[in-house]
């Protein structure tokens, strides 16, 4: 055999890698927009995968860290405590203004939570809606709330030395007094309303029922603190009333339902408490200076004495008041339809 390579069969080897080098660079040569166009299919895919990937790890925190909020609020009670402390707040700051515990809702977000409820207020011997509060809680520091008011002369959402209502036997009276006994002569006969009431001087709680006619109801006590007759703090913040409800409330989730303990009992009670969270009680309130450890301390040392009262009953009752020597002055408040039964 010979050991010597065909010329023919090298040239026709080299032709074949010739050829096969030329085909590789037809077939595989790609224009600049066939490449650009790979390149954004890359990065749009890439980008998909990403915003897949994220949207998978956000629907992972989101239930997570929510259900971390649950826990939050459930440990210790703590939404719990903010939901008395709240209405625990607007029983003791706004005058004759109740609201129903067991209705309050609560919705938990993200770290977060709102409180939703109604107000009431009794005018004659009714309850009429007064309107809604939405306090929002980012984990237990509270918002000032969003509130709607349903009254026609509701109290003014920024306290004020000229708009108080209640007001001590040594505070200067803001308002015309003839004015407000001119507008309670000038209502119908067949209507009920809400007189706030101001003491000439201190009485003890269980004797205002005696002074007051007969014909009405005693709603809401203000309690003397030893601050009322300055009207404002040391910062010059306006003092407003502070007190409770002169009546037993027959409802069971009211802390003054009189099974327990008399309304005064629960009334410090509920100063002890709001002192621990005051800073949650001052932005619930409409009061922005609410003075709770100096104003216990006073109560602590003097015991209760009211000032003033809120009072409703049919309006030709409550135009005896003007009558008597016990009252310094009167502000009208609501008036509805007779109710009185």
């Amino acid at each position: 055999m010979s050991d010597k390579i065909n010329p023919n069969d090298d040239e026709l080897y080299q032709n074949f890698i010739k050829n096969t080098k030329q085909e590789y660079k037809t077939s595989h040569i790609l224009t600049e927009e066939a490449q650009r166009t790979i390149v954004n299919v890359g990065k749009n895919h890439a980008r998909l995968t990403n915003i897949f990937i994220s949207l998978a790890v956000l629907l992972l925190i989101i239930p997570v860290m929510t259900l971390i909020t649950y826990f939050y609020y459930a440990i210790g009670g703590r939404a719990d405590k903010l939901i008395e402390v709240a209405s625990n707040t607007i029983y003791v700051t706004e005058p004759n203004i109740n609201l129903e515990k067991i209705k309050i809702e609560d919705d938990i977000g993200l770290f977060s939570m709102h409180l939703l409820f109604d107000v009431n207020k009794r005018i004659g011997k009714e309850d009429y809606k007064a309107g809604d509060y939405d306090i929002y809680f980012t984990l237990d520091q509270p918002n000032f709330p969003k509130k709607t008011t349903l009254l026609e002369r509701p109290l003014p959402e920024i306290p004020s030395v000229e708009t108080e209502r209640l007001l001590h036997p040594d505070a200067n009276i803001p308002f015309d007094t003839g004015g407000e006994w001119s507008i309670l002569k000038g209502l119908p006969d067949g209507t009920v309303a809400e007189v706030y009431v101001s003491l000439s001087t201190l009485h003890k709680p269980d004797e205002i029922k005696q002074i007051l006619p007969k014909e009405t109801e005693v709603r809401w006590l203000a309690v003397d603190t030893g601050l009322e007759a300055k009207q404002v703090d040391k910062e010059g913040v306006p003092i407003t009333a502070i007190g409770y409800p002169a009546q037993i409330d027959s409802t069971i989730w009211s802390p003054f339902n009189g099974r327990e303990q008399t309304n005064e009992e629960v009334f410090m009670d509920i100063l002890t408490q709001l002192s621990k969270n005051e800073e949650v009680a001052t932005k619930v309130a409409r009061a922005k200076s609410l003075e709770l450890k100096e104003r216990m301390a006073y109560l602590k040392k003097n015991g209760i004495q009211v000032y003033g009262a809120v009072v409703t009953g049919p309006t030709s009752e409550l135009r005896k008041l003007e009558q008597m020597k016990e009252v310094r002055a009167v502000k009208v408040g609501e008036v509805k339809l007779w109710n009185w039964k």
